[in-house]
Order: C-alpha cells, then structure tokens, then sequence
C-alpha cells in the first residue's frame, strides 16, 4: 500500500478529534499548558516505530554529549546496516514515520536524532556538519556498527557527506535526498530571494501559519495540514522546534555563514542522489551539479511531480531506489550523465 494514501485520513479524524476535545476543553477541561493533543500523535508515532522492530536507545559520548536512536532490535548479519539521517522539522521519527517498516524488512536500521533535535543534546560549542558527524560516527562504534551506508535528506545530507568523507573505510554507500551541498553563495542568496523570506523564519517556525508555509514550500501536491488545526501546530512548534531552538539556529547560521568549498573532497563511496523535478527548496539543477563533482561513482534518480520532501510524498519510491541501490540489483547500474534529459519518470 502506498504509504501517502494513509496521510489523509489520518490527518482528517485528527482534526475530527481535536475538534471534540477542543469543545469539551470549554466545559471541563483546563489544557492549554498541556500539549495533549501531539502528545498523543507523537506516542502512537513511538509506537509505531516498535510495532516496525525498532527500540530508543540513548548513548552519553561524554559528560556534555547524549545522543538518542532507534536502532533495530535483532541485529540480523544476512542484513546490511543503514543509518538514516533526518533534516530540519521535527526528530527523526517524524521525518522518516513513512519509510521505516518497509526498511527495516531489508536492513538493520540505526535511526538518530542528530544534535539538538529530538532527545540528543550536547554542551559543547560544536555547530558544524564535521562536528555532528564525528558524533554520529563515534555512536555508531560504541554500538559495534564498523560498517554502514547511510541515507540522507535535506540537511542531514551536509551530515551524511561529512562521515562518508572523514570515514570511507566505514561508510559503504550514500544515498543523498534534495540536499544542497554543492551549491555556490549565489545560488543560496538567489534561492533565498526567490523563496522571500529568512530562511531561519521558514526552518524555525514560531507560528501555525509560519509552519502551514514550510509545509507548502516543501511538498508540491499533497496538503498534508490541511485538516489540521493551529492548535495541533502550535503544539508541534512548542515542542519540536522550540526545543533548543537557540542551538539549531546556531546550526543554521553556520550553514548560511560559512562560504562554498570549492574544495569539498570528491566520496570514494558509490552515491545516489535523489530529488523531486518540483523542489523549490533545493532545485534540480544542484543534483546534477552535486553529480558532476562527484563524477563516474555517482548517479542520479529524479522522481516526477515531487517536492522537496520526497520522504513524505513520495516513500515507496524513495524507499524502492534506497533499496536496489544499497543491495546492489542490478535494475539501477549507473546512468549515463545524458539520462538527466527524461524527467517523466524514475529512472
């Protein structure tokens, strides 16, 4: 079953839902300092992530470092390991509630939240994609994985692309969703003038409607808040994007800040790069240009009538390419550059 054929009506009775406890909120019920309505939405995500054989799991690197995982809960050696690596928005449960149950049918997935999102925190002044890296790198051997390949989305791509650099006898494949690591400093002030407003506006949102339009700018033709109502948004906000939201301002500025390498080493990893043809995050063109500095190891998939967030709109897709790439069928052996032309399909 497609996965975004359950997103509608989910969101629908949700609304229904809120809608009834909001009424009787103004008879009897004080719960405006409670969150009850995403706590309830956040604990059947939980949940869901056990039913797909997956545990939290919380690692201290140090006195000032804690990092917070799902990992699988049989550890299988007939099953390649892969660490999935969220963006902005919320934790890694939230972005990646559409993939995991068929994932984890194929691999021993490792699942983090990377610093200062979700339940991982650090009080050290780190607030580089080299820093998160080294992090994340340094779980993952505490946990006995030596090898891996990871797949990534939007800003979790800057993570991903670091530990595949730092650690190419470790990191096996990379596979790269809407992520603009090679773009130029015109193309990130272009794309921000284009977008219309600050991109720490749009990342971080303070208010329903300022979410309503990151949701938009992401997707390009499911609505996937339109039945629910700012009430649920705002609690969202509350406790997902305000959560250290000092810090992950810090991150993005540090993204924003730092100018392009020119020269960003060149993965010694097989990658495959993903992308929607209808991103207005981060455009097409950048997969193309992030393939060509990678050279004759790379490829990339584009996927047709897609937005930026193709882990939300597009799963089965994302997850089917995730799949035959990292298991190496041979249907996906490397395009030819000139395969760029055709966006009518998956190919």
């Amino acid at each position: 079953m497609d996965s975004t054929k359950l997103l509608h009506p989910f969101t629908f009775y949700l609304s229904t839902a809120v809608a009834i406890f909001r009424y009787l909120q103004t008879g009897f019920f004080c719960l405006k300092r409670i969150p009850i309505f995403f706590t309830i939405v956040d604990t059947v995500i939980s949940l869901y992530f056990r039913l797909c054989g997956l545990s939290p799991f919380t690692i201290d690197l140090d006195d000032q470092t804690t990092m917070h995982f799902w990992t699988s809960n049989h550890r299988r050696f007939n099953k390649p390991n892969l660490v999935m690596i969220h963006g902005y928005g919320g934790d890694a449960r939230w972005q990646f509630v559409y993939q995991v149950r068929s994932l984890s049918q194929n691999f021993n997935l490792y699942v983090p939240d990377l610093l200062f999102f979700g339940k991982s925190s650090s009080k050290r002044s780190g607030r580089t994609d080299t820093f998160q890296a080294r992090c994340l790198a340094e779980c993952l051997k505490r946990l006995g994985v030596d090898r891996f390949s990871v797949y990534s989305i939007s800003y979790g791509g800057f993570v991903a692309y670091r530990i595949a650099e730092i650690f190419p006898e470790e990191v096996e494949k990379v596979v790269i969703v809407s992520s603009g690591v090679v773009s130029s400093d015109d193309q990130i002030e272009e794309q921000i003038k284009k977008i219309g407003r600050d991109p720490a506006a749009i990342l971080l949102p303070e208010h329903p409607q300022d979410l309503r339009f990151l949701v938009n700018l992401s997707v390009y033709k499911c609505k996937p808040l339109r039945w629910l109502p700012d009430i649920f948004l705002q609690e969202f906000i509350n406790a997902m994007v305000n959560h250290q939201r000092k810090e992950k301002l810090e991150l993005l500025e540090h993204l924003l800040a730092k100018k392009a390498d020119i020269s960003l080493p060149i993965l010694t990893q097989e990658t495959l790069l993903i992308w929607g043809d209808q991103d207005n995050v981060f455009p097409v063109n950048l997969a193309y240009q992030l393939q060509r500095h990678l050279g004759p190891k790379s490829r990339v998939k584009i996927i047709k009538d897609i937005g930026h967030a193709a882990n939300i709109e597009s799963p089965d897709a994302v997850n089917d390419l995730i799949t035959s790439f990292v298991l190496g069928r041979s249907k996906w052996d490397i395009p030819s550059v000139s395969e760029k032309s055709s966006l009518s399909q998956v190919y």
